[in-house]
């Protein structure tokens, strides 16, 4: 098996666990499902630093930021509509295949926040764009998102070096009692 395999495998059984271990704690409280669909017209990379690995062609580690704004048909998340969802993130590519480690800060409407840390696992689709799914957790929240916790995957397809980035994304959350 790759070293690609093999970190993909780990990151995303170590994601499984956190995340059963997440839905036994909330069996008995009540979930909510939303879709939120962030177009590559209303997402940027705000900073990108790269820096070449050294042992391999084109292995690279990367640190970045993306936001994602939403101007009409703004996802509503306990009944307040997300105004930004920020990514700052890491990644260590290959040729753009690899793994990587994504924290989101959800801001409300209402000046609200709510966190996720999520696992990445990137595979090229060739001409510089990627296809990456990310699983993770929600980790936290202030004011009416405190105590929440959920379950978030996406679904990205991305240039990096273009500067695009477009996401499909499912959450599942609930409130600590």
């Amino acid at each position: 098996m790759n070293r690609f395999a093999t970190l993909a495998i780990t990151a995303l059984t170590a994601t499984c666990f956190a995340m059963l271990a997440s839905i036994n704690d909330a069996a008995a409280q009540q979930k909510q499902k939303v879709s939120i669909k962030s177009l590559a017209a209303n997402t940027k990379y705000t900073q990108q630093h790269v820096i070449d690995v050294g042992d391999a062609a084109n292995h690279q580690v990367r640190v970045y930021e993306i936001l994602r704004q939403y101007p009409s048909d703004a996802p509503v998340i306990n009944s307040v509509k997300v105004k930004e969802w920020w990514t700052r993130g890491l990644s260590d590519y290959t040729d753009n295949s690899g793994s990587g480690t994504t924290y989101g800060v959800f801001m409300m409407e209402n000046g609200d926040k709510f966190f996720v840390r999520s696992s990445l696992v990137a595979q090229s689709q060739g001409d510089g764009k990627l296809n990456a799914v990310t699983s993770g957790t929600v980790t936290g929240g202030t004011g009416k998102f405190s105590g929440m916790k959920g379950i978030l995957s996406t679904s990205n397809k991305a240039d990096p070096k273009a500067g695009m980035n477009e996401a499909q994304t499912e959450l599942e959350y609930w409130f600590d009692k």
